[in-house]
């Protein structure tokens, strides 16, 4: 499918490649969209226009208020970190208030003008937290604790060709991502062969008619059953997100705008300067370390597991098993921890005995022992052996890939 330059260019900003429509449309089943007896009468629709219009959409500016509902069926342990309370109270920092979206429901304020203005405002409880992307600058403010943090724009960001949607997004969405647009992006951007693409039934999300698009894994063994991304049926904007279970029940992520104007915001909603007496933590620049210590900043949310995988920089070794939805990550710490070696070991920190404790059966098979780490989205095991084995599949699943790969 062929696209003109400046929509290609409209699309790269909004980080939804215009590959992904020739992508998807080699596995889109080209089903119309009828309305349901309680959603909107619409035109009809294949899921291939459907995508077209996602990609070619050319809205820059919106406003408005969003929740977001997330039940991973996390432990305990997981659960306190990354809801209400794990989390430092009174931080500043994007990444620490971000990391809240992974458990509970949350009220989020929204604007938008652009690549180079985002804001986002948490609305949780009397107190506010702000994050704001206005040109070169990122700022963070946390109303109770009166404390800011700022980071400026790298080199290779401020030098970046804007008109190829590179640069300073890379950076900072990854931060912003928590409002529906991005979260629905993001999905489509990683649809390819191994994903069903359907439209569903149309529907109303915060006042305006809108179209379902439905992704189904086409493999077994994903814990997803499918996530269905609600597109303004006017100007292709997506308006929700939900992530269903292939268990059922309510949904693993339900993220939607309840308000949303389209139209410019003002100026001053992006202009930040630090309050009188707040005190202001300056960031790093640049970007992270790297896919690889990416993976293992993930298991960092489990006390204790990090270790066992060699760590932030550590040794262990990162491979990729399986594809798309039923892709599962393979570390192999290379340090000689086992299970057994952290529970007999006495000065062993309480993190990682709660770490143990919050595992859930223990499992065998050819790799030896092993326990697993359960929740609604992803499931992860680690063998005695040192090994971990993670990914939004099933128990089953996990067990079958260490049992083949060990």
């Amino acid at each position: 499918m062929a696209a003109n330059t400046k929509t290609s260019r409209k699309v790269a900003r909004y980080a939804v490649p215009v590959a992904v429509a020739g992508v998807a449309a080699a596995t889109v089943a080209m089903v119309p969209a009828f309305a349901n007896a309680g959603g909107p009468d619409l035109p009809k629709v294949t899921a291939q226009q459907l995508i077209e219009k996602v990609a070619a959409s050319d809205v820059e500016q919106l406003s408005g208020t969003a929740k977001i509902s997330t039940d991973l069926g996390l432990p305990k342990i997981a659960s306190g970190l990354l809801g209400g309370g794990g989390v430092t109270g009174g931080s500043a920092n994007p990444e620490d208030k971000v990391a809240q979206l992974a458990n509970g429901t949350h009220t989020l304020r929204v604007a938008a003008d652009g690549e180079d203005r985002q804001k986002l405002t948490f609305l949780d409880g009397k107190d506010e937290y702000s994050l704001i992307h206005n040109g070169d600058d990122v700022w963070g403010y946390d109303s109770k604790s009166n404390e800011v943090f700022h980071e400026k724009a790298s080199p290779s960001e401020q030098g970046a060709d804007k008109g190829k949607g590179a640069g300073k997004e890379h950076k900072t969405g990854d931060r912003m991502n928590a409002s529906p647009q991005k979260l629905a992006e993001e999905i489509l951007a990683a649809a390819g062969p191994t994903t069903d693409v359907s439209v569903g039934e149309t529907a109303q999300v915060a006042g305006r008619d809108a179209y379902q698009l439905v992704l189904k894994p086409k493999q077994a063994g994903s814990t997803v059953g499918s996530v269905q991304i609600a597109v303004d049926a006017k100007n292709g904007v997506p308006l929700r997100v939900q992530l269903l279970s292939a268990q059922g029940g309510k949904p693993i992520v339900d993220a939607g705008f309840t308000k949303v104007d389209f139209a410019k915001p003002s100026a001053d909603t992006f202009t930040f300067t630090p309050p009188k007496g707040a005190k202001v933590t300056e960031g790093a620049d640049g970007h992270g370390k790297g896919d690889k210590d990416g993976a293992f900043k993930a298991l960092e949310s489990f006390p204790g597991l990090d270790g066992l995988a060699g760590g932030p920089g550590g040794k262990g070794d990162v491979k990729v098993l399986g594809e798309g939805w039923a892709t599962i990550a393979r570390i192999d710490s290379g340090a000689g921890k086992s299970l057994k070696d952290l529970e007999n070991d006495k000065n062993a920190p309480k993190e990682a005995k709660q770490f143990l404790d919050s595992l859930g059966d223990k499992v065998n098979g050819s790799f030896g022992e092993g326990r697993v780490l359960s929740t609604r989205l992803f499931n992860v095991l680690v063998t005695d052996d040192g090994k971990v084995y993670a990914g939004a599949v099933t128990k089953d699943t996990l067990v079958k890939a260490a049992e083949a790969n060990k």
